[in-house]
C-alpha cells in the first residue's frame, strides 16, 4: 500500500459514512507518519486499511456500512487493488495517551478530510498485543530500519491494562529484542 491509497480509503470512508474524520488504527496508519519510500516493504505489504467511524453506534452499523460499500470482495477493492476494513474503536488495545498522539493526515488527496492515525509506537503497541505472526514481523521490520524505539514501546505497553496476558507476552518479547 502507499500513503496515496490510504489518502483516497480516507476520502472514500468519510464520504460513505458522513463524517469529515475517521481513525485509522490498522497497520497501514504507519503511512500517516512515514511514506512508502520510507517505509521497509513488510510495512506496506497489507491491502486492508483498517478504519474506525469516529461516531458509530453500538452496533458499529457504520462499519459494517464501510465493509459492504469499500470492503474486501467489493468493486472498490477490484477496481483499486485495496479494501477497507470497517472496524470498532475497541479492536485494537491502545496503551493510555494514545488519542494525544494522533497523527492527522488531512491534505489535498483527502479533500480536506482527515484520517487520524496511530502514532507509530503506539501501533506497534497494538500490534504486539495482537500477538499474531504477521504483527511480529511487522513491528520486528520498523524495529530494524530504525523507525520505532524498543524502549517506547516497551514503555507504552506497561500502560495496557485490557489484557494483562497478552501485554506481559508483548513485553517479554519487546524486551528480547533489547538483550544484545
Amino acid at each position: 500500500m502507499q500513503r496515496g491509497e490510504l489518502e483516497h480509503a480516507i476520502r472514500a470512508a468519510t464520504e460513505i459514512i458522513r463524517q469529515e474524520s475517521v481513525f485509522v488504527i490498522g497497520s497501514q496508519s504507519i503511512l500517516g507518519s512515514f511514506t512508502e519510500n520510507e517505509l521497509p516493504a513488510e510495512a506496506t505489504f497489507s491491502e486492508e486499511v483498517d478504519i474506525a467511524p469516529i461516531n458509530d453506534d453500538d452496533a458499529q452499523s457504520l462499519a459494517t456500512e464501510l465493509d459492504a460499500a469499500i470492503g474486501e470482495m467489493s468493486y472498490f477493492h477490484e477496481t483499486h487493488g485495496f479494501y477497507v476494513q470497517g472496524v470498532g474503536r475497541s479492536t485494537a488495545v491502545l496503551p493510555a495517551g494514545w488519542t494525544e498522539r494522533l497523527v492527522i493526515l488531512s491534505n489535498e488527496n483527502t479533500l480536506g478530510r482527515t484520517g487520524l492515525c496511530l502514532e507509530p509506537h503506539d501501533l506497534c503497541v497494538a500490534k504486539l498485543i495482537a500477538g499474531r505472526t504477521k504483527d511480529h514481523l511487522f513491528v520486528g521490520a520498523l524495529l530494524r530500519h530504525g523507525i520505532v524505539r524498543p524502549e517506547i514501546i516497551a514503555e507504552r505497553l506497561l500502560t495496557v491494562s485490557e489484557d494483562e496476558v497478552r501485554r506481559d507476552r508483548a513485553i517479554s518479547w519487546i524486551r528480547s529484542t533489547l538483550q544484545p
